[in-house]
């Protein structure tokens, strides 16, 4: 019974790619020294998986950005408007479709973005117009290979499918991106005769749109292209269509009748694909690689539920027909366990990450093939079973007030005391502020001397005092800047969080945190969630101090930041043992407490993060409308105890809202943020067509790009935002916050963004 994983970290046990990419780009390093740490990334994950006894190897998982990037790069999907020719692009040329780059004329601005499916990963978006033409650009997958082969890995390439490059683009003008399948496609087959002559044994072809709603046109569109990349191999090498994330409901018929040797199924966030092959069955010559780990969670396995369903998939299909696997990439966990030696044994015994998965992986496969079982993997087992079974009596799990808690809540609970309305008049009394009002969205930039501050206290070697007068000149140093600048609605700043999930984490009971979990969120921005082992609750205030000190350093409206708790379940590695559902309220209740003591301290303007709204939207429709009731449902637990002139915000970023604006708009939250500089109208039209009833401040500047946008950029921004919206419901904002930009950029920008939001008013007065 072979092995097979879809992709695996790229960024490095101790983020090393993560440097040597930011290094380059302030260049203080080259190109030789950029892939010089890279190829050693590499090897060195080439020749841990074939020594951990992975048969099958994913070759070009691996990218300096975003493998959506690279496909945009290998078949020449390069959009007119950056002006980079017809030949393979440079690397500084690829960084230019992902960051954007200043010119003579202006600044050209870079490949939108949005989250990947329900994930926190953010793709570069394919952008189409009806006459681009492609050509094989970029031949690097086949340098990769090649480099693989000479390791003694039995290399598999690793694509993004034609069908799921185009359907997630979009296009410059009304037509349907399908109708570039006929020109992609020759690419597409060249790209796979090369692969093919390379001697490998199967090449692995992402579809994953089809574990969500597809069309007929998009189900015949992939039966074209899927027959003629298994032409183009020619019989030298073997196709696996490979979905994940959810099960593939009604395309089952469609991907089984492929002409591909192999399909990939999700059954472990799609366990109704078990149910799918028990109704329809499943061909006798194609090969099922079974996502059975769970690729996007922490815990280690409980081996006797694995085995089951894989023995299960035998009697149904035959073991000989069956490749184990996990249930997507890798790149969704952090490298290994090996340095979280701090945890309480409980609670590490617990974890797997992508190394011990793969270990797993392979042992579960030699265990249920009945031959070849070593004591290595009877060990990883055992502790995998002695790990599930303490899980279920662990006294760290329950608290019983909790959950007391949770059951005495009633249907007032959710709601605000007044309609929008009456919320809108009584804070326009309390804050009064002009049309357009100025913020930004709370983070300013974590300089390298904050987080040297940090470190230094977590080594003793400075006192808290220390710490907090350090932390407290800073939010001194910025209310100053943002009264001379000009903003309307000021913040602290959040010098004191490291992450905007981690810093709450920190401060209620029932989560552990990891000292190197990192995982890849875009480019070479890099996240360490925090572990949800047990239930959560707040035992004191958590921003209180600093927002009340802020707010005593000026008289303009000094906003409160809160982290949702959607969002700090969808960036948490979370419990398996009680629905999320649960989780989410048990956060929402720790975070209704904290907005009543910040409106105790006189915070009258209190924002309540949730850019992971989207994220844990399952991608099957009949899925979606239960994740969507109790996520809205946690958000006016956590905001609904606030007062009549308290004004609540929420921010949310790089999704695409088209599907779930009655849901938004549900929220009910008095001032909406959201991500718009790169996506523009499109994401607007949504809002104008729902004609959406409270305040939102759509994104007037990409703070994900290093450009500094001139005020007459901002003002044509807010010029096709009162098009599409009411002006007297618009704020004027950036995209997101600024904590990874630097402080001359970040003062330039807004400094253009007050005067921009000052020109207009001035012209509607």
């Amino acid at each position: 019974m072979l092995t097979s994983i879809q992709g695996f970290p790229r960024i490095g046990a101790r983020r090393e790619l993560k440097f040597a990419l930011e290094a380059f780009w302030r260049g203080e390093s080259g190109k030789s020294e950029l892939d010089k740490t890279a190829r050693a990334l590499r090897l060195e994950n080439y020749l841990f998986l074939k020594s951990a006894g992975l048969d099958l190897v994913p070759v070009g998982d691996f990218s300096f950005y975003d493998k959506m990037l690279d496909t945009c790069s290998m078949v020449g999907a390069v959009p007119a408007r950056f002006a980079l020719g017809q030949g393979e692009l440079s690397l500084e040329e690829y960084f230019t479709l992902a960051r954007g780059a200043e010119r003579d004329k202006g600044n050209i601005h870079p490949l939108s973005m949005l989250k990947w499916f329900n994930t926190n990963y953010h793709y570069l978006v394919p952008e189409f117009d009806p006459d681009m033409q492609f050509s094989f650009r970029d031949r690097s997958i086949l340098s990769l290979v090649d480099e693989a082969l000479e390791t003694g890995a039995a290399a598999m390439p690793v694509l993004i499918g034609p069908v799921s490059f185009l359907l997630l683009g979009r296009c410059t003008e009304d037509f349907d991106p399908l109708s570039l399948l006929d020109s992609l496609l020759p690419v597409y087959t060249e790209v796979l005769e090369a692969l093919a002559s390379k001697g490998v044994e199967w090449i692995q072809v992402d579809e994953p749109c089809f574990a969500g709603e597809v069309n007929n046109a998009a189900r015949e569109s992939l039966g074209r292209a899927c027959t003629a990349l298994e032409a183009a191999c020619g019989g030298s090498a073997k196709i696996v269509v490979q979905t994940y994330f959810d099960h593939v409901g009604g395309n089952f018929r469609t991907l089984t009748g492929l002409p591909a040797a192999g399909l990939g199924l999700d059954f472990v966030h799609g366990e109704e694909n078990l149910d799918l092959i028990r109704e329809h069955g499943f061909p006798a010559g194609k090969t099922l690689f079974a996502g059975v780990l769970d690729g996007r969670n922490i815990w280690a396995c409980d081996p006797e539920s694995v085995l089951s369903l894989v023995e299960r998939l035998k009697t149904l299909i035959g073991g000989e027909k069956l490749v184990l696997s996990t249930s997507c990439s890798l790149m969704h966990v952090p490298v290994t366990v090996e340095s979280e030696t701090h945890l309480p044994p409980e609670v590490l015994s617990s974890m797997s990450f992508a190394r011990e998965k793969v270990r797993e992986l392979a042992a579960l496969a030699r265990t249920a093939s009945g031959s070849g079982q070593t004591r290595e993997d009877r060990d990883i087992l055992d502790r995998a079973h002695r790990a599930a079974d303490q899980t279920k009596r662990s006294p760290l799990k329950k608290v019983p007030s909790v959950r007391k808690r949770l059951a005495s809540l009633t249907r007032r609970d959710f709601h605000r005391s007044a309609d929008y309305q009456a919320r809108q008049a009584a804070q326009a009394k309390a804050l009064k502020l002009p049309l357009f009002p100025t913020t930004t969205i709370g983070s300013f930039p974590q300089t390298t001397d904050l987080r040297r501050l940090r470190a230094s206290l977590r080594k003793g070697e400075l006192s808290e005092d220390e710490y907090q007068q350090a932390i407290k000149d800073n939010i001194l140093s910025l209310v100053k800047l943002q009264e001379e600048l000009g903003l309307d609605v000021l913040v602290h700043g959040e010098f004191e969080r490291s992450d905007m999930v981690e810093y709450f984490g920190e401060r209620l009971e029932g989560y552990y945190f990891l000292r190197n979990g990192w995982v890849l969120s875009y480019g070479s921005r890099c996240v360490k969630p925090p572990v949800i082992y047990g239930d959560v609750y707040r035992q004191g205030p958590m921003t209180v101090l600093w927002s009340k000190l802020a707010q005593s350093l000026t008289s303009c409206p000094m906003k409160g930041i809160l982290t949702g708790p959607v969002t700090m379940l969808n960036w948490s590695f979370v419990r398996d043992d009680i629905p999320r559902e649960e989780v989410c309220l048990q956060l929402a209740l720790a975070i209704r407490d904290e907005v009543a003591d910040l409106e105790k301290a006189g915070i009258k303007v209190i924002q309540i993060d949730e850019p992971a709204l989207r994220e844990g939207l399952p991608l099957q429709p009949g899925k979606q409308s239960d994740y969507l009731r109790w996520a809205v449902d946690a958000f006016r637990l956590a905001s609904s105890g606030s007062a009549l002139r308290t004004q609540i915000h929420s921010h949310m970023c790089y999704s695409d809202f088209n599907t779930i604006i009655d849901h938004i708009i549900r929220m009910d939250a008095d001032v909406i943020s959201i991500e718009n500089s790169r996506a523009g109208g499109r994401l607007l039209q949504v809002f104008k067509e729902k004609e959406y009833p409270n305040g939102i401040g759509p994104g007037v500047w990409d703070i994900h790009s290093p450009l500094v946008p001139s005020q007459e950029e901002i003002e044509r921004h807010l010029r096709e935002i009162i098009e599409l919206l009411p002006a007297d419901k618009v704020w004027v904002n950036p995209d997101c916050g600024l904590k990874t930009r630097g402080w001359e950029e970040v003062k330039a920008s807004l400094q253009h963004m007050v005067s921009a939001a000052r020109t207009l008013r001035l012209e509607l007065k």
